[in-house]
């Protein structure tokens, strides 16, 4: 009788082991390839729009590609879907900009949040930025280029440190007249409520066409 338990117990400790390897695995591997997907259908549906020169009406719609994001230190493939919002569905679809924040090249901070593991990595080399390196976001009329003032290594937050994404930083009754760029990612790369953050200044816009 006692060695049956021990068993039926032993079964139940192993099917609830492979439960948890599962969704662990899922978590790191599984939502990469569903989100990659996704990346890529919202890279290809914003060119289209830009391409046909449809209005963006759906600009402000949650999870909707807004403009592309390219950071020539990841390697000269590296592109991607920025979105509106910073929801959990919206981050499963690419980078997201935070919704009161401004757009690239208006004077204040465009201010965009991306994963470091699980949904596709997209800011999993983050933290290896350093000053005066390049993030380049394209619009469908513009190039954008913004250069770090520091790495994100150096910033660390709590989520109620909310200046970070201030029109200017830290100053709230100022008014903005220059454009910048704030990247914002988990601290660790396990889950960890804390923030790593750097700021950009716009370096070079160049219109396109």
């Amino acid at each position: 009788m006692a060695r049956g338990v021990v068993r039926g117990v032993g079964i139940a400790l192993l099917v609830a082991g492979l439960g948890v390897l599962g969704w662990v695995g899922w978590q790191y591997f599984g939502t990469g390839i569903a989100s990659n997907h996704k990346m890529d259908q919202g890279e290809q549906d914003l060119r289209d729009r830009w391409a046909a020169k449809v209005p963006d009406k759906a600009a402000k719609t949650p999870g909707t590609a807004v403009v592309l994001l390219r950071i020539p230190k990841f390697g000269q493939d590296w592109e991607k879907p920025v979105v509106e919002g910073v929801a959990k569905d919206d981050l499963a679809k690419g980078i997201g900009h935070y919704p009161d924040t401004q757009l690239p090249g208006e004077p204040g901070n465009f201010a965009i949040a991306g994963h470091r593991v699980t949904h596709g990595s997209p800011f999993r080399k983050l933290l290896e930025l350093t000053k005066g390196d390049q993030v380049i976001v394209e619009t469908a009329d513009s190039i954008y280029t913004y250069e770090l003032d520091g790495s994100p290594k150096d910033l660390t937050v709590k989520p109620s440190d909310t200046w970070v994404l201030d029109p200017v930083p830290g100053k709230p009754a100022d008014v903005p007249t220059a454009s910048i760029l704030t990247l914002t990612t988990c601290q660790d790369l396990f889950h960890s409520p804390d923030r790593s953050v750097a700021f950009a200044h716009l370096a070079k816009v160049t219109k396109k066409g």
